[in-house]
């Protein structure tokens, strides 16, 4: 069965990973979905998906969802890099550990399986697109939520995107990002909604499919490059 092309969603699993895995295949899309407990996820059985488990973190989990994709499906033409973690805390109350689990996760697990998907794009010869997930306090904090050591692996995020935007311009291999506000998933489901409500103007909270559909957008958009989508009821423009 043809399909529109082949993506791999990472932290394909749960929450906002398995409303873009979804979107992505109601599109006609076949989809290669990892996280460490893919195979228990509660997708309906289709022949365009396969499902990962792994540490994508590790350069080994990485080539697997990467040689898995070309198997199955003969390409890699997007890749969904949404696995990551957030924590919330003072600065001084992060620790070392701390560190570690965002690096390896938000960074790790964005850097080696780009590098295998931009390879085979390259190859392919046709193009393709990256779209990672960062979040809007990435450039516009707010003092409820401290997250300053996180956010040294968001901006670095954004900052590789805007660079590889450039740097594979030509090859029309695109690289994008979505910056959520407060999402309803389970990251969040022992934070006071009301809180929780205050963080963005317009008072309200994304669901995961809000930012599916701006992910499935930025895949398809064959024109736009290096762009950081805000969806977070203007959380980003500033005071309110």
């Amino acid at each position: 069965m043809a399909t529109k092309g082949t993506v791999i969603v990472t932290g394909g699993s749960q929450g906002i990973g398995a409303a873009i895995v979804k979107s992505f295949l109601d599109r006609g899309y076949a989809v290669v979905a990892t996280s460490r407990n893919a195979s228990k996820a509660s997708f309906p059985s289709s022949e365009n998906l396969v499902l990962v488990d792994g540490d994508i973190s590790k350069a080994a989990t990485a080539e697997e969802v990467a040689r898995t994709a070309i198997s199955r499906f003969g390409s890699i033409d997007h890749v969904v890099a949404n696995a990551g973690i957030f924590m919330a805390k003072p600065f001084t109350e992060f620790t070392a550990e701390d560190f570690q689990a965002l690096v390896s996760t938000n960074l790790e697990g964005f850097l080696y399986i780009t590098q295998l998907a931009v390879k085979q794009m390259l190859s392919q010869g046709k193009g393709g697109s990256v779209t990672s997930i960062t979040t809007s306090l990435v450039a516009h904090p707010n003092s409820s939520v401290p997250a300053s050591v996180s956010m040294i692996t968001k901006g670095g995020l954004t900052a590789a995107i805007i660079n590889l935007a450039s740097e594979y311009a030509k090859n029309h291999i695109r690289f994008n990002a979505v910056a959520p506000g407060i999402v309803d998933t389970p990251m969040h489901k022992d934070n006071p909604k009301d809180f929780l409500k205050t963080l963005s103007p317009m008072g309200t909270i994304s669901s995961s499919e809000d930012i599916a559909e701006a992910v499935l957008y930025l895949a398809e958009a064959r024109n736009v490059t290096g762009e950081v989508l805000h969806v977070d009821g203007g959380a980003h423009v500033g005071k309110w």
